[in-house]
């Protein structure tokens, strides 16, 4: 039974995402007068399909993935199906066809926003202070010489400005290699060199530093507001990182997740409550997002590249280039998305 309540709960929570960040895109094309043919819940076959005034709603047999098909990304449909030249996408200004673009995106944002703030409001904000709250024993940060209420300001190199900073530091460092923590203690600065401890737990290998940094939550409004904006923030740094990672080697292809880890991370998260449900939902809310504004082919941060390219040569880039461009970035990317899979059901078994 809690196999099928995870599945529905998996399904629910991917298809809010991606029908906010799809929303966006369609009621921005409304908003600018682009022909709307499709908006689509999920790929594959139709399970459902209702035809609007303009726009068929359908809700498609996989419930991963969703698009809002516009006037003007396929020319050769366009001429099919007779679509008006101003209500076809490439007739818009360059500001207009960004709004349309950034807003799958933007509405991802808001969205994690509005979730972030209302767990603060009801639940609680984290403080997020980059504070040592407490030193295992027996481990070698406490052998390093740092102490309980020590502020980590650096490491590696990297400034820390928040728990999230410090987390996020210590689980890209090369855990054969001393990290270097900088800490403020007593108005100094001082600097350990902290390799961590290889140790068995749940049958699985893990580094430890022996660093506890338990938070204690806030109330009130103020508090929630500048608790969203920081996380926010917090969690937009994470994500420019965990690219940067990518592209540098410091995080490998196997340890990046698709839709099968994060079912198994949703099953995880719905064992520990509503808030931590509901904070799931915004993470991955603004993971979309961001990823889909990185300026690559498919995405629409693609699309994006291409109206400010336009706007620095005065011309349009050919659609026809474009389109091929983004087919051939839309295969790479599913070709990704099934090596992505397989790792994530190896590391299931």
């Amino acid at each position: 039974m809690s196999i099928i309540l995870n599945i529905i709960l998996f399904v629910l929570i991917l298809g809010f995402i991606i029908f906010v960040h799809e929303f966006g895109h369609f009621i921005f094309a409304k908003i600018t007068g682009v022909y709307v043919y499709e908006f689509a819940l999920g790929m594959g076959p139709k399970l459902f399909s209702k035809k609007g005034k303009e726009t068929e709603y359908t809700l498609r047999v996989i419930p991963i993935g969703g698009f809002c098909q516009l006037a003007g990304e396929d020319i050769e449909d366009d001429d099919l199906k007779k679509v008006p030249e101003d209500r076809r996408l490439q007739s818009k200004s360059c500001f207009k066809r960004f709004l349309i673009m950034f807003f799958g995106a933007g509405n991802n944002f808001i969205s994690a926003f509005l979730i972030l703030f209302f767990i603060a409001l009801v639940w609680g904000s984290p403080t997020m202070n980059p504070v040592i709250t407490s030193v295992d024993k027996g481990f070698p940060a406490i052998e390093a010489g740092i102490k309980k209420g020590d502020i980590v300001t650096r490491i590696n190199g990297n400034k820390v400005s928040t728990s999230d900073d410090m987390s996020l530091f210590l689980a890209v460092a090369d855990p054969k290699k001393a990290s270097t923590i900088v800490v403020k203690r007593d108005d100094k600065e001082l600097t350990f060199k902290v390799k961590p401890e290889k140790i068995k737990e749940n049958g699985k290998e893990i580094y430890r530093y022996g660093l506890g940094m338990q938070q204690t939550n806030e109330q009130g409004f103020i508090n929630a507001i500048q608790y969203t904006f920081k996380k926010m923030g917090s969690i937009f740094k994470q994500m420019a990182y965990t690219v940067g990672y990518l592209f540098t080697g410091g995080i490998k292809l196997n340890q990046l997740s698709g839709p099968v880890g994060i079912y198994s991370i949703v099953g995880e998260q719905s064992k520990t409550g509503v808030a931590n449900v509901l904070y799931l939902v915004a993470f991955l809310s603004i993971n979309v997002g961001f990823i889909n504004l990185l300026p690559l082919p498919a995405f629409d941060g693609g699309h994006i590249l291409f109206i400010i390219i336009e706007k620095i040569k005065g011309t349009p880039v050919s659609p026809e280039l474009e389109n091929k461009i983004h087919a051939i970035g839309l295969m790479l990317l599913m070709l990704l998305m099934v090596v992505v899979t397989i790792n994530d059901i190896l590391r299931l078994f």
